[in-house]
């Protein structure tokens, strides 16, 4: 076993405490990941504070991980020791189903064991998360990451950059399409940066003005104000593909109602209250109303390739595990631009 230290919440809703977990010994087809930085996703806060329900303690919350490759087992072949290399959201699934053959491991028909809060496929065995010093995880879930990627930089990719990027590239998003993003917080500004860079014209939607700036530095053409009905108004009917973002509860009828016909709007943001949708809102010009969870190991192994082309990287606040409390209410806040990284070596 391997002895980690991290940090943990030991029940609902209380604070992350320093904490100490045994990792499994590094088998045949194992990565062990000497962690250096761990991004801070929204949904660790929920999970730590059992808002979603069904949460296990005591949690390492964390999925947003990237290090460097310490030990591989002997039968490992995709990576070396000092390779630079990240973990997501996941670390196994049946791989035996159709969707795992289809690499949408996310959505295996037994349920993925997921990287916190889960268990592994014995369905016994907890999984504890990146807020740590170390992961050991089997090579077919562990991601590739360039060596000209800064890792600190890089980590917060592992989900905001996927969970954006999938419902960028499945719907479209390309040069000559308008693209609304809903929204500029850790998702929003990985979705407004790699839509960016998929040659689409980019209209940022904000509730805060302040934000207008920062926008259009991360590669918006427009900024609009959500509370200024004027505006919103100017883009009925202009709009291709919406990412909406937002955690919170709004009207997605509003949004609805800008895109073109067979328009798309995409939810990736989890309000704590179901959202109320009109059938007009969707009948008035064949639109659709989706949703997208992440992406599978392929795919997400594809982001990170094309962050690394086109230099997209997370715009991040570097932070000590004893500021990891304080980082909570921040993101609840809104009080980050745009996601705080945890330094591993401070676990």
């Amino acid at each position: 076993m391997i002895n980690t230290r991290a940090y943990a919440a030991l029940k609902a809703g209380s604070p992350l405490v320093p904490f100490t977990l045994e990792r499994r010994a590094c088998g045949p087809r194992d990565v062990v990941l000497d962690v250096k930085f761990s991004g801070i996703c929204h949904s660790d806060i929920h999970q730590a504070r059992d808002e979603w329900g069904g949460a296990a303690f005591p949690m390492v919350p964390g999925h947003e991980i990237v290090g460097v490759v310490s030990a591989v087992g002997k039968k490992v072949k995709r990576f070396r020791v000092g390779d630079h290399a990240g973990v997501g959201c996941m670390v196994d699934s049946c791989r035996k189903c159709s969707n795992c053959r289809h690499d949408e491991e996310q959505f295996c028909e037994q349920g993925a064991a997921f990287t916190y809060n889960s268990t592994e496929m014995d369905r016994k065995t907890p999984t504890q998360g990146g807020y740590s010093t170390r992961m050991v995880v089997n090579e077919d879930f562990v991601l590739k990451l360039s060596k000209k990627m800064p890792l600190d930089r890089a980590a917060p990719l592992l989900c905001a950059g996927i969970t954006t990027y999938s419902p960028l590239k499945r719907f479209g998003a390309k040069k000559g399409k308008v693209v609304g993003v809903v929204g500029l917080g850790g998702l929003g500004h990985m979705a407004v940066k790699i839509a960016a860079a998929m040659g689409a014209t980019v209209v940022v939607f904000s509730t805060s003005p302040s934000k207008e700036k920062d926008a259009r530095r991360l590669g918006a053409r427009t900024f609009v104000l959500s509370s200024n009905a004027e505006a919103m108004q100017k883009l009925a009917g202009k709009i291709d593909l919406i990412i909406d973002t937002v955690s919170a509860p709004h009207d997605v009828n509003a949004y609805l109602g800008l895109l073109k016909i067979d328009g798309t709007m995409v939810l990736v943001g989890v309000p704590t209250e179901p959202a109320a949708v009109h059938a007009f809102s969707l009948i008035g010009g064949r639109k659709k109303l989706a949703g997208s969870l992440i992406g599978g190991i392929a795919e997400t192994q594809e982001m990170l390739d094309f962050c690394a082309k086109k230099k997209v990287l997370s715009d991040v606040e570097v932070i000590s595990a004893s500021q990891v409390n304080e980082a909570y209410e921040r993101t609840i806040r809104g009080d980050v631009k745009y996601r705080f990284v945890i330094d591993a070596s401070t676990f």
